[in-house]
């Protein structure tokens, strides 16, 4: 389970936004899982404020196998972020920043560069074979084509991955590094089994992040930009002890084709054991068999737990209105899901609820990317706008508030405040938790639509189309 961890003692203390909200309190001692004791908030979460000067890593995309996107060590925001560096890099930065083993940063390129950065400086450049360029592959929107999903971290064996894609022939290849040097321990072909029927590794694009979760790091895959040619959707797992020699774990949504696991967040660390994925649009529409596609899975063993689809699954994928655009987010004993209908809804978290079975459905927006959540609320990536989302006790939403309809990235909280891109503008808006009003911009540059900021200590970090920018306060 990859979770955020203390590194030294910090102290927690939650203030109230309302007075009906709870206030907590928690050590730094992590539980015997290895994750801090979570906050509890009641309406609207206000300020979190850490008094610590040792950080949580965040060394997964959004920061925990639940994908939270919560960096409760953050240094509380009292004065405006100032750009203190900008590091020009080989290529797109597509996946998230993120930090390993005691606040490494490192970043990942669309030419198969992998970075470790300390301050305004690269500590090392690791480059993992030519990119595949987009004349070579049947449709896509990314070009050069190298890494695209956020890397991960093993604790464990100290190691990190990352998810390259290659030529002649075009494969995918899982390498683990050495954090500290760059070092390449180990790498392995992780495209879908050939015996899969449907699939061609040059159609699958593995967009979405890593997840390291027991002993194996999973890999998702999806389509490319235009759905072409053969692809399903899929993850494939990895052991992590036996990397090069171990049967490949291997799970593929039972559609004849599409299907795609490509929302960025990726694969998502379901509390009450297995992984949770949303699912595009597949084959099956109009009076056509059910076929776990516009879905939320539960996956374990290779298998098909548990299940989640809208009663309207069918035009949903006549019409390319899936959920598969957005993540699961875990909300407590709930799951909340938004995809392209514009409709979001509340699932049971220990039982999804099959086809039209959610515990609660609302109108709400088209969401694209990865949620966060502090307690009880959601911060969904509305592609209108930023929309706050209390989930109440029995499933119910309640929208607390909506930002303007340029803020639609992918959002992080900590310091007290929320963290979301103008990605077409390429502008970092930083926003009261209780109203959404913004109190600080920053200018960053050309981001790709996904791009979503790393919390660590008293910075964020925003991955761009060339490099990396960092901001401290």
């Amino acid at each position: 389970m990859q979770l955020n961890r203390y590194l030294a003692c910090a102290s927690l203390v939650l203030a109230a936004a309302v007075p009906s909200t709870l206030v907590a309190s928690a050590t730094a001692a992590p539980t015997a899982a290895g994750a801090a004791a979570a906050p509890v908030l009641g309406k609207a979460p206000a300020a979190v404020q850490a008094t610590t000067t040792s950080y949580y890593d965040w060394p997964t995309y959004h920061g925990d196998g639940k994908r939270s996107g919560y960096a409760i060590s953050a240094k509380r925001v009292t004065t405006a972020p100032k750009q203190v560096w900008s590091i020009p890099l080989d290529g797109a930065v597509y996946g998230q920043p993120i930090t390993v083993d005691r606040g490494m940063k490192i970043v990942v390129t669309e030419h198969n560069s992998v970075y470790r950065l300390a301050g305004n400086k690269v500590v090392w450049q690791r480059n993992l074979g030519a990119p595949v360029s987009g004349s070579s592959l049947p449709c896509g929107n990314i070009d050069p084509t190298g890494i695209t999903g956020t890397p991960t971290f093993d604790r464990a064996t100290d190691t990190l991955v990352a998810v390259t894609i290659l030529n002649n022939p075009i494969r995918h290849v899982a390498v683990g590094m050495n954090p500290g040097t760059g070092a390449v321990k180990w790498s392995r072909t992780v495209d879908v089994p050939s015996s899969v029927p449907g699939i061609t590794p040059q159609a699958m694009q593995q967009r979405g992040a890593l997840l390291v979760s027991g002993r194996r790091v999973y890999v998702p895959y999806g389509g490319l930009a235009g759905d072409c040619s053969s692809y399903r959707g899929s993850v494939v797992g990895l052991d992590l002890d036996k990397p090069t020699t171990a049967a490949l774990w291997n799970f593929t949504v039972p559609t004849s084709r599409e299907g795609g696991i490509w929302s960025t967040p990726g694969a998502v660390e379901n509390p009450g054991g297995g992984l949770l994925v949303a699912v595009g649009n597949g084959a099956t529409a109009g009076s056509g068999t059910y076929d776990y596609s516009d879905s939320v899975l539960k996956i374990a063993a290779q298998q098909i737990q548990d299940s989640f689809s809208p009663s309207t699954w069918r035009t949903d994928n006549r019409d390319d209105l899936d959920l598969g655009s957005q993540g699961p987010a875990i909300v407590g004993d709930f799951v909340f899901i938004a995809g392209k209908s514009g409709n979001a809804y509340v699932l049971r978290r220990d039982h999804l609820g099959g086809i039209g079975g959610q515990v609660s459905q609302r109108a709400l927006c088209r969401s694209f990317g990865g949620a966060a959540v502090v307690g009880s609320v959601v911060y969904v990536p509305c592609s209108d706008g930023l929309r706050a989302v209390q989930i109440s006790s029995t499933g119910v939403m309640t929208v607390l508030w909506h930002a303007p309809s340029n803020i639609a990235g992918s959002p992080v909280v900590g310091g007290g405040l929320v963290w979301a891109l103008d990605t077409s503008a390429g502008v970092l808006h930083v926003m009261d938790p209780r109203t959404g009003a913004t109190r600080y911009t920053m200018t960053v540059g050309a981001v790709n639509r996904f791009a979503t900021p790393l919390l660590y200590g008293d910075a964020v970090f925003v991955g761009t189309l060339s490099g990396v920018n960092a901001f401290n306060w």
